[in-house]
């Protein structure tokens, strides 16, 4: 088979949404694709890079519809870009690509070659928003129970507080879960006190961004969404001159 004919699929984390924060090698991969398919929200933050190429877009619950589409035009010999908020690799689709995968095993999947390509997540673009708040040992945890059962979303909650991670709660609310941050921020007092810093950053890097910087007695719950990405400090978290310190433990 001619090389030339192979087809590309590009897994690629376009960053927290500006533009100034997409890593060269997204603007690459997403440059050198003819074919951009992703959720309707990320290929809006990067139309600029979009134009001549064919845009495919699904909304937020048509996650297989989305791979399988990118998957199929890559076999046809096209590349193609899927493109995810973030990194790919974090709450993204990196993983349901290579899952899905094996369905086309005798379809055509021997002509497609796959990257991902990876981005800035939100944790690490909120927490450059709040100082230095993931200095030491942190856990990621979604509120989403779309996919998780929420009973296993509460135990994994409870451990890391105990284990006094710093911890960056991705997806804390949406329209039809608007219970389940407060709901977890009572699971997390039970191992923190009500004075721990807590930085909510809300679209971070975009034009509406927002950064309150609070304590976990005082989150405002109204003000998050399923844009927000919180970081609730350690045991030794601290706030200095509007900068959220998790110390690494140099002696000063």
């Amino acid at each position: 088979m001619d090389i030339e004919s192979r087809g590309k699929l590009f897994i690629v984390g376009t960053g927290p949404g500006a533009l100034a924060h997409i890593t060269p090698a997204a603007l690459d991969a997403i440059n050198v694709s003819n074919i951009v398919v992703g959720f309707t929200t990320y290929v809006e933050l990067i139309r600029k890079l979009l134009t001549g190429k064919e845009v495919i877009t699904t909304s937020m619950t048509e996650e297989k519809k989305r791979v399988a589409i990118a998957i199929e035009k890559g076999i046809d010999g096209n590349v193609v870009s899927l493109v995810c908020g973030g990194d790919p690799g974090i709450y993204a689709l990196a993983g349901l690509v290579l899952e899905m995968l094996s369905q086309y095993e005798g379809k055509g999947l021997e002509q497609l070659d796959v990257e991902v390509i990876a981005g800035v997540p939100a944790l690490n673009s909120s927490a450059s928003r709040l100082g230095a708040p993931l200095m030491h040992d942190f856990a990621a945890i979604s509120l989403s129970d779309r996919l998780t059962p929420w009973e296993l979303i509460e135990k994994r909650l409870s451990h890391a507080a105990e284990a006094d991670f710093v911890i960056c709660i991705y997806n804390p609310k949406s329209k039809g879960r608007k219970d389940h941050l407060a709901r977890a921020i009572n699971i997390l007092m039970q191992y923190r006190a009500p004075k721990t810093p807590v930085g909510v950053v809300k679209g971070a890097t975009r034009e509406n961004e927002s950064v309150v910087l609070t304590t976990l007695g005082s989150v405002p719950l109204d003000e998050v969404d399923m844009h927000t990405t919180l970081i609730v400090g350690n045991s030794n978290t601290y706030v200095y001159k509007g900068w959220m310190i998790t110390p690494r433990g140099y002696r000063i």
